[in-house]
């Protein structure tokens, strides 16, 4: 029985890995999710960027550490799998016991979520880090605490639907003038401009028949 898991977020900077490299390069976004690591060395990669970022399929193309590239487009993002025999810092966060969620690559930099199980292992990650790139602890809190999710519980809106608001009002999508477009903001969550209003639609739904009731 674990007793105690610590959701994390880690700004990485000196990764070499190709995402880091090809957003620094290009100025993309890349979400990605954790990477499948297969018996033959190569890992599976998938990730996604918004439609017309310009260059980042041309730079990965042309990166010899990477194999099978193929691009989809979807609801104004471009969708990427290939593999990968480079061994990116995220892999040696997952061999001492990282269990990644999302992961995020923009000017070179990266940023990192997941869970740790107690502050050990904790710190067992940022010493393994440190030897090879630059890390920085932004965020931990422990899984399912009211850090968590505390307005999701308080107003009956999904964790995905609190996010979403959170990062609009973080980024001023509800300020007047409006400081964000719903394209930026979709940009920063990893999802479609649709996907992102009909969460805020849908938040705002029952906020309002909440509070209106």
């Amino acid at each position: 029985m674990i007793d105690e898991c610590l959701v994390v977020e880690f700004t990485v900077t000196g990764d070499d890995c190709p995402l880091a490299e090809a957003s620094g390069a290009t100025g993309a976004r890349i979400d990605c999710q954790p990477p499948q690591h297969r018996d033959d060395g190569y890992a599976l990669l998938r990730f996604s960027a918004p439609a017309g970022s310009d260059g980042l399929a041309d730079r990965l193309d042309a990166d010899d550490r990477i194999r099978y590239l193929h691009v989809s487009t979807t609801d104004g993002r471009q969708n990427y799998r290939c593999l990968s025999k480079h061994p990116c810092v995220v892999h040696e966060l997952t061999n001492v016991g990282f269990m990644a969620e999302s992961l995020r690559y923009h000017g070179g930099s990266g940023k990192f979520t997941g869970a740790v199980v107690g502050h050990d292992v904790l710190q067992g990650v940022l010493e393994a880090a440190g030897e090879t790139v630059g890390m920085r602890l932004e965020r931990v809190h422990q899984l399912g605490s009211e850090d968590e999710n505390v307005v999701a519980q308080q107003w009956d809106v999904t964790p995905a639907q609190e996010r979403a608001l959170r990062t609009a009002r973080e980024m001023g999508y509800f300020g007047v003038p409006r400081e964000a477009t719903a394209s930026e903001v979709a940009d920063e969550l990893g999802i479609s401009k649709s996907a992102f209003l009909e969460r805020i639609h849908r938040a705002e739904r029952s906020l309002f028949s909440q509070l209106f009731a």
